[in-house]
Order: structure tokens, then C-alpha cells, then sequence
């Protein structure tokens, strides 16, 4: 069952100016290991962390760098959660996060859709019987 939406859309441009502008933003809001990229792909990890406190429908006991954004073999984008965070996600009864990343012509979007595990005793396809 889908427990939450959220989704985020960021100007790539703006969002540089700003990390260049106050450096300490890197260390606030990513992870060791994205600090390392590129303004698009930090501008997507951005999005996708502003639209996972969306979808949990606050950031109470959320931090910024225990939200880490990575990829699979495949090069599909998942969260890596630790920390705070990972037991904010737990307590919400939030079992699989699903998050896609885009970014074009200066925009960052991520979308994220949180589910809850099924109930004890359905098979999860939603059918009353």
C-alpha cells in the first residue's frame, strides 16, 4: 500500500550558485560519497532527498547525510539510508522506497513513492477476496 508521495524539482544553475556560495552546504547535505559529483547529479540527490521527507510527510528525525542516494548494477537510483533516518523510515511501517532521478535543460527532478509492507495474511495484490 502507498504510504506516501513526494516529489521535487530543482534549478541546476541556482542550486551551484549556491553551493559555491556556501561550501558548508555539501557537508550538511550529502553523503562522503556524493560530495564527489557533478552539480547535475547533486541537484538530483538533492531532489530526491527534499521529496523523501516529502513522501514521509515531514523531516522530524530525518538527517540530511544519513540519506544517501546510489546505484545499482543496472544504474537505477536507490536510497541507502542510515542512522535517524533509517529508523524514521522503519517507525512509519515504510518497507520499500521506489525513486526515479531526471535531469534536463537546467532541472532536477526526483520522484519518490513510499510503501508499506502488507498486511499479515494478504498476498499484497490489493483484492478484497
Amino acid at each position: 500500500m502507498i504510504v506516501g508521495i513526494g516529489v521535487d524539482l530543482v534549478d541546476i544553475p541556482r542550486f551551484e550558485r549556491a553551493i559555491v556560495r556556501t561550501p558548508a552546504l555539501m557537508r550538511r547535505l550529502f553523503a562522503p560519497a556524493e560530495r564527489t559529483l557533478r552539480p547535475h547529479s547533486l541537484a538530483a540527490r538533492y531532489a530526491a532527498k527534499e521529496a523523501l521527507i516529502k513522501a514521509l510527510g515531514g523531516s522530524d528525525g530525518v538527517r540530511w547525510t544519513d540519506i544517501e542516494v546510489v546505484s545499482e548494477p543496472s544504474g537505477r537510483p536507490v536510497f541507502a539510508l542510515a542512522g535517524t533516518t533509517a529508523a524514521v523510515v522503519e517507525g512509519r511501517g515504510i518497507a520499500r522506497l521506489h525513486l526515479s532521478l531526471s535531469h534536463d535543460a537546467g532541472l532536477a527532478i526526483a520522484y519518490v513513492v513510499a510503501e508499506s509492507a502488507p498486511a499479515p495474511g494478504s498476498d499484497g495484490s490489493g483484492d478484497a477476496g
